[in-house]
């Protein structure tokens, strides 16, 4: 191995003098000849420093800010911080083969910044999205870091990157997949391909032209191939696997409640839990992109104390209480239920459907899915406005079916993942059910939507009225007495996931000609909405 740096750089910044922060380049050679760029940031002096490794695909002067503070933030608290553009991205050699291509040079990575003359040999790993999975990739008898920050990924090509509930993630995949390709296009110079990816993205174009971009400009791409499998079908989909002794380092994730990663996330902590470490949880008020404040000094703390050996005391699990706006330590399991009451006018009356807890479910209602106005997703982990949203003019569309509670007796708290169990079926070899959860705050018109889910369904078990289960995005919400529950149930989430055609004959994407008009029918006995809690401060979920 053989690393080189240019000559330091002093960063101009009106929050530090020049002579406090050095920054600069740095190369490693790896074993097959590949050289992999790095930007490096450290005080000028007082050295050597623990380093801080984060591994991305995105350009290393971004270094992911727009949700971590910038690198010379953390050089100011006495870091080493390494940013480095993995194979075949931003200015290091080689192809860019995605998640499959990181596990050894993340080894690699980490022997040569040990090796660094301003590295002390501790080395911590940081960063969310690629940059969390590139931080668990690794041989299995690999010598892991000394702490570990993955924030925001998982193992799970299929349940923790691209699709849920049989259906690819539309728009997500769409976006991410043209982001990679736009850098790929920019690598050879194709400043045509790169306009035409950039437009499309600009103007909404890439929610219809995106898969044929993807081929085009970058076919060898992840997203081109995960949008070419079949999410119902998890045989045909990596999974990957850390290395044991990595999972019981000292590990802090983080998380948001309208993350689409979530799922992943929480399988790292059970992973990390079953591998005999103690990992440390925070989900948060947090979209993707957009995190709470305090995030920043949530990883200082933690590096301090694993890096540096300040000790602080903390509990392991903190969770944001969507209700309260307040973290909890010890969310209270929620053994909570209802059933689906109607008369079959629950996508035109308001007061019909019902969500009841102590009576069973009774009645039939049908959904008509017009793929020329399909219903839109918004809010949630999956829609491009994700985060937090009032769909009180969603509920009103006729192709939308309400069940909503009575006013709340006493507060209650939902915490876990909900799903719903319900017989269903459609006139047409394709449907699916799009949920959501929402509270209606006493007092108050607004319709808060909490959580969503999807089921897809296609072929012709779709026209045979069978129960179905669906999942939704895990939560923690308490409600106030006198609050009202709502569960809200269509045939369409679109662009957060493709139009369902109605046939297995055509893809499920942007509306077309070869769409089908859809009648769903639900059979609401039987039928029960109920959560899989978080138990005693664990996370048991799917």
């Amino acid at each position: 191995m053989w690393w080189a740096c240019t000559a330091p750089m002093s960063v101009e910044s009106p929050l530090i003098s020049a002579s406090e922060i050095v920054e600069h380049d740095a190369e490693l050679l790896l074993r097959d000849g590949i050289r992999l760029l790095a930007r490096l940031w450290h005080p000028r002096s007082g050295g050597p420093w623990p380093a801080l490794l984060m591994r991305q695909p995105y350009g290393r002067r971004l270094a992911s800010t727009v949700t971590l503070a910038h690198p010379s933030w953390w050089a100011r608290q006495g870091y080493l911080v390494v940013v480095q553009d993995v194979r075949g991205q931003g200015d290091s050699e080689g192809t860019f083969r995605g998640f499959s291509q990181e596990a050894d040079d993340t080894v690699q990575t980490h022997d040569w910044v040990r090796s660094l003359p301003d590295c002390n040999g501790r080395i911590g790993c940081y960063g969310f999205s690629y940059q969390g999975i590139t931080q668990l990739l690794a041989p299995a008898d690999s010598p892991p870091p000394d702490c570990l920050a993955p924030a925001m990924a998982g193992l799970d090509e299929r349940r923790h990157w691209s699709s849920e509930g049989g259906a690819h993630w539309w728009h997500l995949n769409l976006g991410w997949g043209l982001q990679l390709a736009a850098q790929q296009v920019r690598r050879r110079g194709d400043s045509h391909a790169w306009e035409a990816i950039r437009r499309a993205l600009e103007d909404g174009s890439y929610l219809r032209d995106g898969p044929e971009l993807l081929q085009r400009h970058d076919p060898d791409g992840m997203a081109c191939k995960w949008l070419a499998q079949d999410p119902a079908d998890g045989t045909a989909w990596r999974r990957h696997d850390a290395p044991q002794s990595w999972l019981r380092q000292p590990m802090l994730l983080l998380g948001g409640w309208w993350d689409p990663h979530l799922l992943g996330l929480l399988d790292l902590y059970r992973r990390s839990e079953a591998a005999g470490g103690t990992p440390e949880l925070h989900i948060g008020p947090a979209t993707h992109l957009q995190w709470w404040p305090e995030a920043q000094t949530v990883l200082l703390r933690f590096f301090d104390q694993h890096l540096k050996q300040v000790q602080t005391g903390q509990d392991q699990l903190h969770l944001w209480d969507l209700g309260t706006k307040q973290w909890t330590s010890r969310p209270q399991p929620s053994a909570l239920s209802w059933s689906l009451q109607g008369e079959g006018l629950a996508c035109l009356d308001p007061a019909s459907g019902r969500l009841n807890p102590n009576e069973a479910g009774v009645g039939e209602e049908r959904i008509i899915h017009d793929p020329w106005r399909p219903v839109p997703a918004i809010g949630g982990h999956l829609s491009p406005s994700s985060g937090p949203a009032d769909r009180q003019s969603l509920d009103a569309r006729s192709d939308v079916a309400t069940f909503t509670t009575a006013p709340l007796d006493e507060p209650i708290a939902l915490s876990g993942q909900p799903q719903l169990q319900i017989r269903a079926g459609a006139d047409q070899p394709g449907f699916d059910l799009c949920l959501v959860l929402s509270r209606l705050p006493q007092g108050s018109a607004a319709v808060e939507q909490l959580s969503s889910g999807v089921l897809r369904v296609l072929g012709a078990e779709a026209e045979q009225m069978v129960e179905r289960r669906v999942l939704l995005q895990p939560l923690l919400v308490t409600c106030s007495a006198g609050d009202r529950l709502r569960l809200s149930i269509a045939a369409a989430a679109w662009p957060a996931i493709g139009v369902n055609p109605g046939t297995p004959e055509h893809p499920c994407a942007a509306p077309s000609a070869n769409h089908h008009v859809v009648t769903m029918t639900l059979d609401l006995a039987g039928s029960l909405l109920s959560l899989n809690p978080f138990n005693s401060g664990r996370l048991n979920l799917d």
